[in-house]
């Protein structure tokens, strides 16, 4: 897709090929496939592409997911190279602790890394997000910025804008309804949020549906018209309620937003006891989306 885009940039492929047989994809489209296991390489030595392929070998430091041990890196380096139509064979790995800012296992991950490929030719890339933000040992000849690239810190204790940082990604909703609820009147399912006095009560059309995580608590902030003020009771599939008592003007029609200028998403990330990560990648496909 990047590519019938027009996109003419490298392309790496981070879990590399799936079978022999996309190498020949990859190679038609000028990517650059990642191996990082043994059945990779093999397809690789059988694969029938007409021009050399740029190969990044990922070497496991520590993040025990993906790559080869680092006791490996020549066997894995040799056996890669003699594929006749690999090109330039370059290095990864990928940093487990990057955003605990003085956690020294980064330390020995970088270290393990640059030990292992010291005999080998090669440009590397060892940076994520938090990699770039924090750890500039890791920076090498390439990063591989991710969630900064939305504005949005790796540190679950910080904020985008605390790292100089922009949202790239906005939230809004709508108001639908706006009432007026007496003293002691429940919310919502399960009736979990009582009014403690005489208070207007607004309905977004926002829920779980779209994206937004049902698992948010009561006290959970979004803006109003630019005010913050809470959400109150439990997020429904297609709608929210919100606590008006701080934007007491609110008609049907107003603004929510639910995160990103002027609301953090790590702030919402925290109240639901997740990670910005996963509010953004969960915004359903039924959310009108406006490229600006």
């Amino acid at each position: 897709m990047l590519r019938e885009a027009g996109i003419k940039k490298p392309i790496i492929l981070l879990e590399g090929v799936f079978d022999h047989r996309e190498y020949e994809v990859a190679a038609r489209l000028h990517l650059q496939p990642v191996v990082h296991d043994i059945a990779q390489i093999q397809w690789l030595e059988k694969a029938v592409v007409d021009h050399q392929l740029p190969i990044w070998i990922k070497l496991n430091t520590g993040m025990n997911r993906l790559g080869f041990d680092v006791d490996r890196t020549r066997e894995v380096w040799q056996r890669v190279k003699q594929c006749g139509h690999v090109g330039d064979i370059r290095w990864i790995t990928h940093l487990a602790r990057a955003d605990e800012k003085q956690n020294q296992f980064n330390r020995r991950q970088i270290d393990r890394f640059t030990d292992a490929i010291k005999p080998f030719p090669g440009q590397t890339s060892i940076a994520n997000s938090a990699g770039v933000l924090f750890w500039p040992q890791s920076h090498a000849q390439w990063v591989r910025p991710g969630i900064m690239l939305y504005g949005v810190t790796p540190d679950s204790h910080s904020q985008g804008d605390t790292e100089g940082l922009q949202p790239v990604m906005t939230l809004t909703s709508q108001l639908i309804a706006v009432h007026r609820l007496k003293k002691g009147q429940s919310i919502g399912y399960g009736g979990t949020w009582i009014c403690p006095m005489d208070m207007p009560v607004g309905v977004a059309a926002m829920g779980y549906g779209d994206g937004y995580p049902r698992h948010a608590p009561s006290g959970t902030p979004v803006l109003v018209n630019g005010k913050r003020c809470d959400i109150v009771g439990r997020v429904s599939m297609d709608m929210l309620c919100i606590d008006l008592r701080s934007a007491a003007s609110a008609r049907i029609g107003d603004t929510v937003t639910l995160w990103g200028q002027g609301l953090a998403v790590e702030e919402i990330a925290r109240h639901a006891g997740t990670i910005g990560y996963e509010l953004m990648c969960s915004v359903t496909a039924r959310v009108h989306k406006d490229i600006v």
